[in-house]
């Protein structure tokens, strides 16, 4: 009997010692620990921002028109993207197509409804809205990037 008692206890220890714990060890930051670091970037890049309530940093340079893409579009884009201290992290030249009810981080799908076909925005999006706490690539864990965005075509 005792033995059993301790193998339950036993197993129940390790059962809580796992709640909440990701395999990875991932933290996330939250997009207001990052504010301050977002709010400098456009401060010092001229960006003339507004805060979207989740926590992106946008100004619409063009807004386009026409209609308004949603996530059951694909689009045509022309994009940069750069970590906070300005280094490329990707650009293309020529429109590449993305839907936006895919793959795209959450940071696009909810910056790109803001403008219509012809529109252009800058955008600062907060790490959980981008890559998060893994990382992708060149971009490392925990960064927020910055996206210049001109929409090309909805279709």
């Amino acid at each position: 009997m005792k033995q059993t008692v301790l193998v339950v206890a036993a197993l129940m220890s390790l059962l809580f010692l796992s709640c909440g714990k990701t395999e990875s060890g991932c933290q996330p930051k939250t997009p207001a620990s990052e504010k301050a670091e977002m709010v400098a970037y456009c401060n010092s890049n001229g960006i003339n921002y507004t805060e979207h309530a989740s926590g992106i940093l946008y100004e619409i340079i063009l807004p386009g028109s026409g209609v308004t893409p949603s996530s059951t579009n694909t689009i045509s884009a022309v994009y940069t993207c750069k970590l906070l201290n300005n280094t490329l992290v990707d650009s293309n030249a020529n429109p590449t197509d993305f839907y936006l009810g895919g793959n795209l981080i959450d940071g696009w799908k909810i910056a790109i409804p803001l403008i219509k076909k012809g529109g252009r925005i800058k955008i600062v999006v907060p790490s959980a809205l981008a890559y998060s706490c893994t990382g992708r690539g060149s971009v490392p864990p925990n960064s927020p990037l910055f996206f210049d965005i001109t929409l090309n075509d909805v279709k």
